[in-house]
């Protein structure tokens, strides 16, 4: 078997229904969104049809959707939009520990600008707890933001309870979905979701474009200024070829997700079951049940997690020891720490990430692979005993 990728929770492979209908907005239809001519009109026409795909996934209004560069700034508008509109009101936020970089550096910086934030803990399975939620509420809490799955361990967290409990107390809510769009049923009203990012290249559309849902009426301020695109809220010139293959992408799963999510679902179970079957000594990651349809994430006690990932790859596997935004540091994952392991444990996870594109037979290679790997890595460790 030549190649295969399980890295998708780093990027997916941009389908080519979405490449196909991208091409035109590079060479025919290249015109900007706001010019008042028909190249412009023709722009304009796709960027709002694409708009009303992407709202439909999330059973949102098209005007309730903003494009944006990716989640990363989707989640950076989110947080420090509301904190600066809310600035005379309160200056808590609640978020947790496990929270991609994206989250906790913005709320990092905030609290250098003089903003309370509490970090919430997590169980050894990645959940937060409602009450410890419900108990740091106060009266200036603006904003929480929980992430709607780990992009790490793939646990999903109770989004629903925790936007009732957030709209209960007057309290916005925003979650980063970056990694549940396409792969879980979103539904902002019944969520109780008052802001949701997005990121096109999760979920088999290009890299650079993203979205940012707002519900209507959330007070909020622009972080970048410049001719007003996108209600003001994203000031660029809109990547029109992005936009129309987000566009794509998120049709695709309207009409495929049903028998996407089963199937990767297969994929994922048949690999968790083949690797306990075939290595000992192996922990799974996160939430045995309630996790993401394409996330495995196990650590291998006394194998080095990079060790392990570039033997896989050089048996043509692509893995990853963790998020790809971090996975390249010297440091144990923050995300394995927070659910209790030790930093020799961390330093031994392994991330297989499916997708749609993920075949039966190529999980059949990656557990005849993983368990030789695994054994040549004992053989040579000397922390290793089968005790």
């Amino acid at each position: 078997m030549d190649k295969v990728y399980l890295d998708n929770s780093a990027t997916t492979k941009v389908d080519e229904r979405v490449l196909e209908a991208m091409l035109p907005y590079f060479t025919e239809g290249y015109g900007n969104a706001s010019s008042l001519h028909s190249f412009g009109r023709e722009a304009s026409k796709a960027m709002e049809a694409s708009r009303s795909k992407v709202a439909e996934l999330i059973n949102a209004n098209a005007d309730e959707m903003i494009f944006t560069a990716g989640g990363t700034e989707s989640d950076n508008i989110a947080i420090r939009g509301v904190a600066a509109a809310l600035k005379e009101k309160g200056n808590h936020i609640i978020t947790t520990s496990i929270e991609h970089p994206a989250v906790l550096d913005t709320c990092e910086y905030l609290e250098g600008m003089g903003y309370d934030v509490t970090y919430l803990p997590v169980d050894d399975k990645g959940m937060i707890s409602l009450k410890d939620l419900e108990a740091a509420i106060s009266e200036r809490t603006i904003l929480i933001t929980v992430m709607h799955a780990n992009n790490e361990i793939g646990t999903v967290q109770p989004i629903r309870e925790i936007g009732r409990i957030a709209h209960e107390n007057g309290v916005i809510f925003h979650t980063d979905a970056v990694q549940t769009i396409g792969k879980l049923h979103v539904d902002v009203d019944k969520d109780n979701i008052d802001l949701l990012s997005i990121s096109g290249h999760k979920l088999h559309g290009p890299k650079g474009i993203g979205a940012l849902y707002i519900r209507k009426g959330t007070p909020i301020v622009p972080i970048i200024y410049g001719g007003g695109h996108e209600k003001g809220l994203r000031s660029s010139t809109e990547n029109i070829p992005g936009i129309v293959g987000l566009g794509k992408a998120c049709e695709l799963a309207i009409d495929e997700m049903e028998s996407d999510i089963p199937y990767i679902s297969g994929l994922r179970d048949t690999l968790i079951k083949g690797v306990f079957e075939r290595v000992s000594k192996v922990r799974l990651n996160g939430h045995p049940d309630i996790r993401l349809c394409n996330n495995v994430n196990m650590s291998f006690e006394a194998v080095e997690g990079e060790a392990l990932v570039l033997a896989l790859d050089r048996a043509g596997i692509a893995a990853s020891t963790g998020s790809a935004c971090s996975s390249k540091k010297s440091k144990a994952s923050h995300v394995l720490l927070s659910i209790g392991l030790t930093e020799v444990t961390a330093y031994g996870s392994l991330r297989l990430s499916l997708s749609k594109m993920n075949t039966m037979e190529e999980i059949e290679y990656v557990l005849d692979s993983v368990e030789g790997i695994v054994k040549r890595l004992r053989d040579m460790s000397p922390l290793w005993t089968e005790e």
